[in-house]
């Protein structure tokens, strides 16, 4: 797979999760909406990341992605930064999901998930 065959797929699955998302909280399914709404995001980030010429790390931290990102990209940075710094708390609730999805039972409600959706949201169009 080519690097832009990499970032094609990425995207694709980040829109998918997305799209999970929104059909999870439409079912009353918060945590699984939560925890796609990460996975989204991850992918997104990620793929953001091979586009500016770096293979990603083996992280999925969302903060840490976003942090790379303003490194790594002109045309990104002041708008990774912001929203890293508006969406720390929110950002650092995404990370929770991925882990809570599999080993800790941990209830979202839906206007966290709302609030995460809107947030995940928000960073894609900022980073786009």
């Amino acid at each position: 797979m080519t690097k832009r065959e990499e970032v094609e797929h990425l995207l694709r699955r980040s829109r998918e999760f997305l799209e999970t998302a929104r059909l999870q909280l439409e079912r009353g399914f918060y945590g699984l909406a939560v925890f796609s709404l990460e996975q989204s995001l991850q992918m997104f980030l990620k793929a953001k990341l091979l586009e500016s010429g770096v293979d990603y790390p083996r992280t999925h931290s969302v903060r840490r992605l976003l942090e790379m990102l303003a490194e790594v990209s002109p045309d990104s940075a002041e708008d990774a930064r912001r929203v890293l710094e508006r969406f720390m708390l929110e950002l650092g609730m995404l990370e929770d999901a991925y882990i809570t999805s599999r080993y800790v039972p941990r209830e979202f409600r839906r206007e966290d998930a709302e609030r995460l959706m809107a947030v995940v949201e928000e960073v894609i169009r900022a980073v786009s």
